[in-house]
């Protein structure tokens, strides 16, 4: 059973060292799930002198005003023999043989936590005494409730005090240990007061009632012992600290003990209570109360652990592995972040993420209408057949068939196509573009380094840009060889004209009937439609071969290669990751440690059980 309290003791160690005090904090957080004794009590109600009865030392700073300003969590370790001394968490390798000494060492890092003005703070400091002379308990001393500041201290300073104490004991892993004086009235006590309203039920409050050697003649506290006149679901304990006499005199704590012993067992009022009074009993009811609560809590423990580690892990993972400190180590990491991003954005195009389906919606919509959009009718109008035809024939009419005509007017139209070839490359460029920033944003190592981030698309960018030129040059040349070499087959099989043109006799530009010039117009039509339906195949088979297939084959050759030649300090700053980032992933591993320690040592106790 003893185990159980040193398992938490570790336990609430490590939480402090990692920042973990109880606080609100993003984190998880063990320190609220661990079972603890809280001591309350109001300034000058004996706080100090139980504590340092149940220790059986001298070690509590003393003074008038607000002494304790941070919580003590006081570990007690009760060893078989051996000089006593004391540790703090702070000062790991340092034993304290001396206990004005271990005074002094709470005073001053009090200090160095809240400045000299008499400030607190709520972040913890511990102290574990090893004595023969203590049984196995942890304690955390609250400072005390009071209702005026003194000087130096600003006025909401017992505002703060009364929140901080609130924050530890309304936990319900939380034991209260109320101290109040018997010489006052129990009605205005501060640590009952606050007890109840956290604890109405009094099912984790236990009432230790001091001074019961200083009340008046005639009254004694005999009613509360036997818990008829405030009842709280564990017995009260009563204490006889020593006097401010007896510490200016350094009386021995066991003759203190001694002499409190006699006190209860020859007042007539308490002699039938003695058996359950004292400070040696207050900390044997607290040990044995302790290990109970901290063994039925142990399922719940291992429960929050199990869910917690899987929660750090998630986060971890999420984040992603730190750095590698060699060359080798960075450039390792650079290339695998950019074969997942590239790997991410092959998966777009080919169908296993969502957006590739969009370049081939530019072939099959966006780029036929924009060539049943054109407007071959302009170039075929009546007056440009006649204007082209006449001006091909020159000082000269031809003989059997316009031939340069027919030429000058199929290129007419046919360099037009040559605007919704290029809008085809430009599209699918376009769409090339967002399926890159979709996949650097679907990259979580990427958001790990802004740098990297920036250098990877920026790179990826420029080859999608060498990419569209080399696709316009080939989808242009596409077009340009149409109309730079005409399918004679087409023409062939037309029917020969009746009449070999028009009349000489006539103007240059009267020199042809209406009926032949559409004739011309007609064919023109027939023959550019086909040139469009050639295209309409042709062009994406060039645009996919010039920019998907190679966004696919060869996006990062050249950024590899780049790479390839950078130095250790170049590719440290593409890896300059976020110090937010690298704070938050050591916080995470420090804490999925304690989480994983935990868990081991819990599950050893629980089979002990």
């Amino acid at each position: 059973m003893e185990n159980l309290i040193q398992l938490v003791n570790k336990i609430q160690r490590a939480c402090t060292a990692l920042g973990d005090h109880g606080e609100e904090s993003a984190m998880p957080t063990l320190w609220d799930a661990l079972p603890s004794i809280a001591v309350v009590g109001g300034q000058s109600s004996g706080k100090s002198s139980v504590l340092e009865s149940v220790v059986g030392k001298d070690f509590l700073p003393r003074g008038s005003g607000i002494v304790t300003r941070r919580p003590l969590v006081l570990q007690l370790h009760k060893i078989d023999e051996g000089r006593e001394y004391a540790e703090f968490m702070h000062l790991p390798r340092k034993k304290f043989t001396d206990f004005a000494a271990v005074r002094q060492e709470i005073a001053d890092e009090t200090d160095r936590e809240t400045g000299r003005n008499k400030g607190i703070s709520s972040v913890p400091i511990h102290l574990s005494i090893y004595s023969p002379h203590v049984v196995n308990l942890t304690l955390v001393d609250l400072p005390g409730l009071t209702k005026v500041a003194v000087d130096g201290q600003h006025e909401g300073i017992v505002q703060d005090i009364e929140n901080m104490v609130r924050s530890f004991i309304e936990k319900p892993n939380c034991i209260i240990l109320a101290i109040s004086p018997a010489n006052q009235d129990l009605a205005t006590s501060d640590a009952i007061k606050i007890s109840r309203e956290v604890d109405p039920k009094g099912e984790r409050t236990f009432g230790v009632l001091t001074k019961i050697d200083l009340m008046d003649k005639g009254t004694d506290a005999s009613e509360i012992l036997e818990g008829k006149s405030y009842k709280l679901n564990f017995p009260w304990i009563g204490v006889v600290n020593r006097s401010q006499a007896d510490i200016n005199k350094q009386v021995d704590m066991i003759a203190a003990r001694k002499r409190e012993n006699d006190y209860f067992a020859n007042t007539p009022e308490y002699r039938h209570l003695a058996s359950r009074m004292g400070s040696v009993h207050l900390g044997k009811v607290l040990s044995k109360h302790l290990e109970t609560v901290i063994k039925s809590r142990i399922p719940g423990l291992q429960s929050l652990i199990n869910k917690t580690i899987i929660e750090l892990e998630t986060e971890l993972n999420r984040i992603g592995k730190p750095i590698a400190a060699d060359t080798g180590g960075k450039l390792y990491t650079i290339m695998e972040i950019c074969r997942t991003f590239d790997q991410i954005f092959k998966d777009h195009l080919d169908g296993i993420r969502p957006g590739g389906e969009k370049i081939y919606q530019v072939f099959d919509n966006q780029f036929p209408a924009s060539l049943k959009r054109l407007q071959f009718d302009k170039h075929l109008s009546m007056d440009n057949v006649r204007k082209l035809i006449t001006e091909a024939d020159g000082y000269q009419p031809h003989l059997i068939a316009p031939e340069q005509g027919y030429r000058r007017l199929i290129e007419s139209c046919l360099v037009s196509i040559r605007g919704p070839a290029e809008a085809a490359v430009d599209a699918v460029h376009g769409i090339l573009k967002d399926l890159i920033q979709k996949s650097m944003s679907e990259t979580m190592e990427l958001k790990q380094y802004p740098t990297l981030k920036v250098e990877l698309g920026s790179a990826a960018v420029d080859s999608l840009e060498r990419m569209r030129e080399e696709s316009k040059k080939a989808t242009l040349l596409l077009v340009d060889m149409e109309y730079g070499y005409l399918t004679v087959e087409f023409f062939r099989k037309l029917p020969q004209d009746a009449e070999k043109g028009g009349n000489p006799t006539h103007s240059l530009f009267d020199r042809y009937n209406d009926a032949y010039l559409r004739r011309i117009a007609t064919t023109v039509l027939s023959y550019v439609n086909m040139v469009c339906g050639t295209l309409r195949n042709t062009i994406p088979k060039s645009v996919v071969y010039c920019q998907v297939r190679e966004a696919k084959r060869s996006l990062l050759d050249h950024f590899f290669t780049e790479l390839g030649k950078k130095e250790g300090k170049q590719l440290a700053s593409l890896l300059n990751e976020d110090p937010a980032i690298m704070q938050r992933r050591t916080s995470l591993a420090r804490r999925l440690e304690l989480y994983r320690s935990a868990q081991t040592e819990i599950e050893a106790v629980a089979w002990e059980r």
